[in-house]
């Protein structure tokens, strides 16, 4: 069965005083989701912002990534498959394994 979909995600920066906040925000069209991230330059670093920038993006991708995972498993859960800490053998996110 093929499907297309399609989601959009905005990614906005905030620096003040050497700290470089990151906001990513997912949106699906039925779940909006928001991840954070930050980075913080030490004062004997020179300040690139554009590093910041990648840190602070990638920390709050990461962020929305866990986000996902868990909303994924209590979807899982939702629909009667077991959830990370019912299954028998385990997985990190998404379905059990069926190779033994």
């Amino acid at each position: 069965m093929a499907r297309t979909e399609e989601w959009s995600v905005r990614l906005s920066f905030f620096e003040e005083s050497g700290t470089t906040t990151a906001r990513m925000e997912l949106d699906t069209g039925t779940t909006t989701l928001t991840g954070h991230g930050m980075a913080r330059c030490r004062p004997e670093e020179v300040d690139v912002p554009r590093i910041g920038d990648e840190l602070a993006a990638g920390r709050a991708a990461s962020d929305l990534a866990q986000q996902l995972l868990r909303l994924a498993d209590q979807d899982l859960e939702g629909v009667g498959t077991a959830g990370p800490g019912q299954r028998t053998r385990m997985v990190p996110h998404g379905w059990p394994s069926t190779v033994t």
